[in-house]
């Protein structure tokens, strides 16, 4: 087998995790992913199969991506989401107007730092191995485009859809709205719909290979 295969990959799977499992399964060493999910998410994942895919990956590394997020407001992360160091904050009285209001000042293009918790690489260092050794982690803001519309309030859970251009994180929007709400938020569910053309009605699961589908 060669070509693009879109995964929905599993919650607690690294990206890596699904790739060498994918590798055993196809019995195919060439097999990389169009960009990475963190553990905690689920969804699309296209993995690139044989030497001729693999060869493409550059190509489709801008594509643009559509997401399913859930928020929990009230609560600061080191990682900006649930796998981290977790403190609770006070909420107070903000009113779901508030909170729309608020999320609508992200939409378009804006100015993102990248958490210090990522894969951005510092002098050739992982920026989450500096992080994780307690070492300063200096990165720059990027430019990122975002457009979240379907939003739902059910204090203190936020969900909502999110189209983003390459380079966003999630969490970073997240925690970014919590600190301008005044209240904190971390990211508690993500699911990846779309990478550029690659549609999650389109993924299959590891275990479908598994089961030599």
């Amino acid at each position: 087998m060669s070509g693009f295969i879109i995964m929905d990959k599993p919650t607690g799977w690294t990206s890596h995790d699904v790739v060498a499992k994918m590798r055993g399964v196809l019995k195919e060493r060439k097999i990389g992913h169009l960009g990475t999910l963190d553990p905690l998410a689920t969804g699309v994942l296209v993995l690139a199969v044989g030497r001729d895919a693999t060869k493409q990956i550059s190509q489709f590394m801008k594509l643009d991506k559509e997401y399913e997020a859930t928020m929990e407001l009230g609560k600061v992360s080191d990682t900006y989401d649930t796998e981290g160091k977790v403190e609770s904050l006070p909420i107070g009285d903000i009113s779901e107007a508030k909170i729309l209001e608020v999320m609508a000042t992200f939409w378009g293009e804006t100015s993102q730092m990248p958490p210090a918790f990522s894969a951005k690489k510092i002098n050739g260092k992982k920026a989450y191995e500096l992080a994780r050794a307690g070492l300063p982690v200096v990165l720059k803001p990027v430019m990122v485009k975002m457009r979240g519309w379907d939003i739902s309030i059910d204090m203190p859970i936020v969900k909502f859809k999110v189209e983003v251009s390459s380079g966003t994180y999630i969490r970073s929007l997240v925690h970014d709205i919590g600190q301008k709400l005044g209240c904190g938020a971390v990211l508690t569910a993500l699911r990846r719909t779309r990478v550029g053309d690659f549609k999650i009605e389109e993924a299959k699961k590891i275990e479908d290979f598994s089961a030599g589908v």
